[in-house]
């Protein structure tokens, strides 16, 4: 009678902690929501800031802005896109 009383006690105290510890659960895959988008590549041929040709200038320099991606002719330009990037952005839609 005392196994039973405590086997009882047990699965109740495990049936009332349960939701508690749910929260902890991993989640399945499907439940994850919908993966973060790729951000789109303008393909801009010239540097906004520099007016160099992408390539030129060493290591080409990829920056995302409003789920865009835009090339910079090299590293040393991230700054100044990152600091005003809708100047530089007005310059690449100008010089299409």
């Amino acid at each position: 009678m005392k196994a039973k009383l405590t086997f009882l006690s047990v699965l109740l105290l495990v049936l009332l902690c349960a939701p508690a510890f749910a929260q902890y659960a991993t989640p399945p895959a499907a439940d994850a929501g919908p993966a973060a988008a790729e951000p789109v590549n303008v393909g801009n041929k010239f540097c906004p800031i520099s007016g160099k040709p992408i390539g030129t200038m060493g290591e080409t320099k990829v920056v995302e802005y409003k789920g865009k991606a835009y090339n910079l002719c090299c590293p040393m330009c991230e700054k100044d896109f990152n600091a005003d990037p809708e100047k530089y952005i007005k310059i690449l839609e100008e010089t299409k």
